[in-house]
């Protein structure tokens, strides 16, 4: 009886034991399984070239996170790390190229930018007494604005010694990964070895508390959110590395991936717990799922549901872990061996690990190999019915080849598509096809894949510093020429008209702009009264020409960049479109032709977007197989109009 009793005790203790290291462990429990389910799920994920493409792709986000660690780990947040990333970097390739300051200099001038930043936080924060969330969103807004002030919304080339920040050493090593770590290390011993770090944890868990102690609490405030802004400033500089340009729009959304990697690591948002290797295991799990996804062609939206998923998830844990009494402990504060049971726990993670690894290794050699030809396609984004016709046009001929294409969505945003083009390349696909989101940013990962001996065709926009095998593209630049002499022949060569822009930043805003400021000039009856963003959206298109209205009443005539800023500003102009104001738009997307039927749009500078998706599968083919195709393919643009809209083919 005793030793039944014995028996039950010890089997119940050790499920016990079992149970509290997974709850103390929770990120690293979930990193494990899901490295084994990618493991399981893809013969491409378990590569060396993958697995260091996960270490670079986390690294930005895991400095941004490190930063955030110091604010979160104090009961504070920080939503102005990705703008003051993207200014920190603008501000080193601006002094370094167009103001001809030494590098070096460049380089402090840009770490003092996220400095004075985070500075600005802390004061408003602790003497303007505004809670976090705004002060910290004020400058969000205020980072990015200068951002685009400073670099005149077009990215600017990030000056060669400082780009090195984002190659490779011994051929193999990425420096991100290296600086990455070296950051970490440095989180960790400012949280666990300092005063600042002791004061953090102290805020955090009451700051009434920490205040009636002696501590200075306005002044430690200040020193957090100016490591935040420090460490921003890093990583936007590792971020530009890696694209070889300073994006004015770089790290958009990148704060909410930060918080997201502190909280899946442990941290409370409610203060006083945290720690630096949960944070880089939040960022590794954001990564190899981001990673993981792309390669099982799993579509963009999709992803966003997942990650949101997970991150619901990390904080249902965090709850569980504290009704559960299994509370972390603050960095450098454990009881006597706690240290040695945390690096005995990472040391048995890391065997379980590479004991996966060998594995699925093992059952992934020797499978068959598909004889499908692999193709990805990287697309700017699926927030725009042109790039969706792209898509449709690009699936439509995969499927008549028999090729197996994987689509991937970067959302207007550089980073991501580099990380998308990155995991293409891992894969081992017989070609690529990519639109950029930029031209000069897309031209490292391309490199990339020159390297690995993968053809790439590029779609809509041309790739810079890099081999493509083709570009498939329309001339943006002699569509805009096309608008603007459709638009100055509808108004007889006078009249007063405004310019709706696109995303700033992007190639096909510049060209299309730059096209229709050419064409203009042989009409100089034309009178330009306003230029304004409106981001290729629809809704913004409304929102901009509702407030250009007021300011100019009496426009003979709107050009906009895009056919959804065009049908945004229709709505605007109400029963003016198409009677008292011509409005051009550009893509002949089927919204757009069928507002030029009913005739409140007047013209649209029409690409065939399904066409150029067509041959750029056609081409991409062709070249995996090593045929010879043309290096520039031109698909016709043509202005329709009412008359002509019914013979279009799109």
């Amino acid at each position: 009886m005793a030793t039944d009793t014995l028996k039950s005790t010890s089997g119940a203790s050790g499920a016990s034991a079992v149970r509290r290291l997974l709850l103390d462990n929770g990120a690293l429990t979930a990193l494990i399984a899901l490295v084994i389910a990618m493991s399981a799920l893809s013969g491409d994920f378990l590569t060396t070239d993958n697995l260091l493409n996960i270490g670079v792709q986390a690294a930005v986000t895991a400095i941004l996170a490190f930063g955030v660690t110091f604010v979160i780990v104090s009961a504070g947040i920080d939503l102005s790390v990705g703008s003051v990333a993207a200014l920190s970097a603008t501000v080193l390739a601006w002094m370094a190229t167009s103001e001809g300051v030494p590098v070096w200099i460049a380089v402090i001038l840009a770490v003092a930018t996220g400095i004075a930043c985070g500075l600005v936080n802390g004061i408003l924060i602790s003497y303007g007494k505004l809670p976090p969330f705004i002060a910290t969103l004020a400058m969000l807004s205020v980072g990015r604005g200068l951002s685009l002030v400073i670099s005149q919304g077009s990215p600017i080339a990030f000056p060669d010694s400082v780009s090195h920040l984002g190659d490779t050493l011994g051929g193999w090593l990425p420096v991100p990964v290296l600086v990455m770590v070296v950051m970490g290390l440095i989180t960790a011993v400012i949280l666990g070895r300092t005063y600042i770090g002791r004061s953090m944890y102290a805020i955090g868990g009451n700051e009434e508390a920490a205040r009636l102690s002696g501590l200075r609490v306005k002044k430690q405030k200040l020193a957090i959110y100016a490591l935040s802004g420090l460490f921003a400033a890093a990583a936007g500089i590792v971020l530009a590395s890696r694209l070889s340009s300073a994006q004015p729009q770089a790290a958009q959304g990148y704060e909410l991936d930060a918080i997201a990697a502190v909280v899946i690591g442990g941290a409370s948002l409610a203060g006083g717990t945290g720690k630096a290797s949960g944070t880089l295991i939040g960022a590794l799990i954001l990564a190899v799922l981001r990673n993981g996804l792309n390669l099982l062609s799993v579509s963009a939206f999709w992803q966003q549901v997942v990650i949101g998923v997970v991150i619901a998830l990390a904080v249902l844990l965090d709850t569980v872990r504290r009704k559960a009494g299994a509370t972390p402990v603050a960095a450098g504060a454990g009881t006597p061996g706690g240290k040695g049971k945390q690096a005995a726990t990472y040391v048995i993670a890391a065997v379980v690990a590479a004991a996966v690894v060998g594995a699925m290794s093992f059952l992934h050699t020797g499978s068959p190999s598909s004889t499908t030809q692999k193709v990805g396609l990287s697309l700017s984004t699926l927030n725009n019915p042109f790039f969706v016709q792209i898509k449709a046009g690009a699936q439509a001929e995969a499927k008549k080849l028999g090729v197996d294409l994987t689509v991937t969505d970067a959302q207007n945003d550089a980073s991501q598509q580099a990380n998308q083009l990155q995991n293409f390349t891992s894969s081992g696909l017989g070609s690529i096809i990519v639109n950029p989101v930029d031209s000069d940013a897309a031209g490292p990962a391309v490199r990339a894949a020159n390297k690995a001996d993968i053809p790439v065709v590029g779609v809509d926009r041309g790739v810079n510093k890099a081999d493509t095998a083709a570009l498939v593209a329309s001339d943006n630049v002699a569509g805009g020429k096309l608008g603007a002499k459709a638009l100055a022949e509808k108004l007889g060569g006078k009249g007063k008209i405004v310019i709706l822009q696109g995303l700033a930043g992007t190639s096909a805003s510049r060209e299309r702009g730059a096209g229709f400021a050419e064409g203009l000039k042989a009409y100089p009856g034309i009178q330009v009264v306003a230029r304004q963003p409106a981001d290729f959206d629809r809704t913004k298109g409304l929102d901009v020409m509702t407030n250009l209205l007021q300011a100019h009443p009496d426009i003979d005539g709107v050009f906009a960049e895009n056919d959804e800023m065009a049908l945004g500003a229709i709505k605007a102009l109400g029963s003016k479109a198409g009677t008292s104001v011509a409005v051009i738009g550009f893509d002949g997307t089927p919204d757009g032709l069928k507002a030029v039927q009913a005739g409140t749009l007047y013209a649209s500078v029409a690409q065939q977007p399904k066409e150029l998706g067509r041959i750029a599968v056609d081409n991409a083919l062709k070249a995996a197989e090593g045929e010879k195709v043309q290096e520039t393919v031109k698909v016709p643009v043509k202005v329709v109009t009412k008359e002509n809209v019914a013979g279009f083919g799109g």
